[in-house]
């Protein structure tokens, strides 16, 4: 038994512990492989975002949450990651129940991946949806150029997401979205409208046009136009240009 005790026991032991070290570092990658964000259709960020950074995987993450810059304010979305990302970043954060530390990181990405479909839309709105109010399609016939415009339609999609989500979640209508140019003269818009740049949605949904040109101030919307403005008693009117003209004299705004 003696001898048992004094030779063989300290191989075990050696054996032993490293099988339990072996055992510590599967679990231990199992665990981090765990908690990845998944690769997604549209996009897939590659790092934690945070503030200082840059890059085009900044501006897709400020895409995204432009609609959480604050009562009256907008977001950039300019690939620059400064104070302002932060504190939309934190909102959005707030708003899905996720730890609000303002920066992007797997929990974050993986619920704009729940948010969003493969061609980059937020699940509750559509290319099509926000498309030619005159019964065309596409995004030509405006004076940018197709991408240029999808693009303007896009940061508009998901800022009217983060109005829906603010709104309980229920259904916001959109009755006009981009206008070609030919589309907006026969419809009587404005030569300057919003609406020929794909940043403009015109609304009516299950709250009142007021309570919907109420919550837009905070959504980064800088054209809200509604009950009292001429020619906006039926639907209201949000755009995203980055200066403040709102206008719904019913609403008292």
């Amino acid at each position: 038994m003696s001898q048992l005790i004094g030779r063989p026991l300290p191989r075990l032991v050696s054996l032993l512990l490293l099988f339990a070290a072996m055992l510590t570092a599967t679990v231990t990658t199992q665990f981090v492989t765990a908690t990845e964000a998944h690769a997604d259709g549209c996009y897939t960020w590659s790092r934690a975002l945070s503030q200082g950074m840059t890059g085009a995987d900044v501006k897709q993450l400020q895409i995204r949450v432009a609609g959480y810059p604050g009562y009256g304010a907008h977001l950039a979305t300019d690939g620059e990651f400064g104070p302002a990302t932060k504190a939309a970043v934190q909102r959005f954060q707030t708003a899905y129940g996720l730890v609000s530390d303002g920066v992007a990181g797997d929990a974050t990405f993986n619920k704009i991946y729940a948010l969003q479909d493969d061609d980059c839309t937020p699940i509750h709105f559509t290319y099509a949806e926000l498309d030619d109010g005159c019964g065309g399609s596409g995004y030509d016939g405006g004076p940018l150029g197709e991408a240029a415009t999808k693009a303007n339609a896009l940061q508009t999609m998901w800022q009217l997401e983060a109005m829906r989500h603010a709104m309980g979640d229920q259904a916001l209508n959109v009755t006009s979205g981009f206008r070609s140019t030919p589309c907006n003269n026969s419809v009587g818009g404005a030569s300057n409208s919003q609406h020929l740049y794909g940043r403009a949605a015109d609304l009516v949904g299950s709250h009142s046009l007021c309570a919907l040109a109420k919550q837009a101030r905070n959504h980064g919307f800088g054209g809200i136009l509604g009950p009292g403005y001429p020619g906006h008693n039926d639907h209201t009117h949000l755009d995203i240009r980055t200066t403040n003209f709102w206008d719904a004299p019913t609403c008292g705004i």
